[in-house]
């Protein structure tokens, strides 16, 4: 399960990864987020754009909710926990059939 980067006739060279949150191969990130922390070579092998995506408004919402300093290390390592339960958590996949909402 990582990436491959097979680009389909016709196609720009699309880096392409088996994303965790949709179950299924995808566009992938164009650059590690994170360099230099395992969880983010993790997420640039098994995190598509669209599931970063909804992952950075999700991050928005609890960045509001808790009213997050990220100048904290305390809010940084929130974040780092919230983010890997996102993505590999218990229930990191999407339910079977679920249609992602048309954009705004």
């Amino acid at each position: 399960m990582g990436a491959t980067a097979t680009p389909k006739p016709g196609e720009p060279n699309v880096r392409k990864v088996f994303c965790v949150k949709f179950q299924r191969e995808m566009e992938g990130l164009s650059e590690v987020p994170f360099e230099g922390h395992p969880l983010g070579q993790r997420i640039y092998d098994n995190v598509s754009k669209e599931a970063w995506r909804m992952w950075v408004e999700h991050m928005k919402m609890l960045m509001n909710e808790y009213r997050l300093n990220l100048g904290t290390r305390e809010a940084q390592e929130f974040l780092l926990k919230q983010m890997e339960q996102y993505f590999f958590g218990e229930g990191a996949a999407l339910p079977q059939g679920y249609v992602p909402p048309s954009g705004r």
